[in-house]
Parts: C-alpha cells; sequence; structure tokens
C-alpha cells in the first residue's frame, strides 16, 4: 500500500500561482478539485480521502526554502513537456531538462511555482 496520503502547500499568493497550479497538477494527474475559502485541493481520480492530494492555501508570510517535491515522468518526453508547461505558466526553470550525473538514466527538470516552492520532475531507468 502507497502510505502517500497529500501535502499541504503553502503559497505567498494564490492569484500570483493559480495559472500555474490549474495547469501543472492536471497535467500530474490532479485531476478534481475541492475548493474552498482557505484551501484549493487538487485530487487524484477517486473518492476522497482514499486519493493523494494537494492542498493549498495563502500565507503572505510564507517563505520558500530547500525542501523539494519530486514527481516521477514516463519518459524523458514527459519531462520536456512538463518544462513547458513550467515556462508556459509562469513558472522557473532551475536547471535542465536533461541529464544529470545522478545515475546514467537520470533526466531531470527542476523548477520552481512563481512563489519560490520547489519541484523536479524526472525519469530514471536505474
Amino acid at each position: 500500500m502507497n502510505k502517500y496520503s497529500h501535502i499541504d502547500l503553502r503559497v505567498t499568493s494564490w492569484e500570483a500561482a493559480s495559472h500555474f497550479y490549474e495547469s501543472l497538477l492536471p497535467e500530474l494527474g490532479f485531476t478534481q478539485t475541492y475548493h474552498s475559502a482557505d484551501w484549493k485541493v487538487f485530487a487524484g481520480e477517486g473518492v476522497l480521502p482514499d486519493v493523494p492530494y494537494f492542498a493549498i492555501t495563502e500565507d503572505p508570510e510564507h517563505q520558500p526554502n530547500g525542501n523539494l517535491i519530486g514527481f516521477w515522468a514516463s519518459g524523458r518526453e514527459e519531462v520536456d513537456q512538463i518544462a513547458e508547461l513550467v515556462t508556459r505558466s509562469g513558472g522557473t526553470i532551475n536547471a535542465g531538462p536533461q541529464l544529470f550525473p545522478i545515475s546514467p538514466t537520470y533526466y531531470a527538470v527542476y523548477f520552481e511555482d512563481p512563489c519560490g516552492n520547489k519541484y523536479e520532475m524526472v525519469h530514471r531507468l536505474n
């Protein structure tokens, strides 16, 4: 059983980050929304609470840090597609997409949302 449940994420401004997350998260399989005044929730297919989800809230005092959230890609093409989507939706590419010396097949892109939260999309064979 996969023990992953959810991520509670802070952004300094939902207005600044909304286009980014409304573009990115459905591409990563978080296609259902359960939004309230305080939380924007993007969930996987299925019924809560049995599916993984992202819960995003606005916190003007939030300070991004060195934490990073990583996602698996099905292939290098998906890494490239996510990199293009990040650029189009207001995110920032920090490195890649390219091979990294973590392993001979480690192909990834590192990026940030408009509020500075860090992510990685990776494909590797070993």
